[in-house]
């Protein structure tokens, strides 16, 4: 085979790989209208725990904080680096949050870092999800990232995951389906239409509310507050 047919190859599984992308992770489809995910695990007013939503801390800690957030979004990214961990820190660590965190989906591209994260051990997908966020510029198309595929494939590495393990996770239907779900019900639910999100206890906030370490804790503090009452 020649250098030119070699580079040819390459640039069709490289298309390829991004077609399969692009076809499973479209939160945004007709199809997906009618397929709202149904809680496993528990649930409360305003908001239900699925029995396969990544979690951090007790579930009996007095407020729960569901976020919503995008791989390639540069808010999510700031937010996981400045205020998540006081988050964590100050009230998921001490029994005050329960913290759980869903993929919504801005670009096929996090649909397909979501797959990847799933593809490995719960207790590593946080770790993996922190990767992506301090990363960005290496593989995020809002950083005109030209090889997108090539670039989850180096944060795969860096996980322990080999090429074609990233690409067989991408290309998991059901995984696609089931980031497609909660991405429907995030926007039926709660009319989400940007990163990160946030709901607390059922009542949406948008990232203003916490967008630094004070007003964090002026925003939980209050709610601990009431519920002492």
């Amino acid at each position: 085979m020649t250098r030119n047919q070699l580079i040819i190859v390459a640039v069709a599984a490289v298309a390829i790989v991004a077609a399969i992308v692009l076809y499973l992770y479209n939160p945004f489809s007709s199809s997906t209208a009618d397929t709202i995910p149904e809680a496993a695990a528990g649930g409360a007013p305003g908001f239900t725990i699925a029995a396969d939503d990544r979690t951090l801390g007790s579930r009996k800690a007095p407020i729960t904080i569901i976020e919503y957030a995008a791989p390639t979004c540069p808010h999510c990214a700031h937010f996981n680096e400045t205020v998540f961990p006081t988050l964590k820190a100050n009230y998921i660590d001490t029994g005050k949050v329960f913290y759980v965190f869903r993929v919504f989906p801005l670009h096929p591209s996090d649909g397909a870092a979501e797959a990847m994260a799933r593809c490995l051990p719960v207790d590593q997908y946080f770790q993996f999800i922190d990767l992506l966020f301090r990363n960005q510029p290496q593989w995020d198309w809002e950083y005109q990232v030209q090889d997108i595929h090539g670039g989850l494939v180096k944060m795969g590495r860096l996980a322990g995951m080999t090429p074609d393990k990233v690409d067989s996770c991408i290309a998991d239907k059901a995984a696609a389906a089931r980031i497609n779900k909660v991405a429907q019900d995030g926007q039926t639910r709660y009319n989400i239409t940007s990163t990160p999100t946030f709901v607390i206890d059922g009542v949406v906030h948008e990232v203003g509310d916490v967008v630094t370490p004070d007003d964090l804790r002026q925003t939980l503090d209050g709610i601990l507050a009431k519920k002492k009452k």
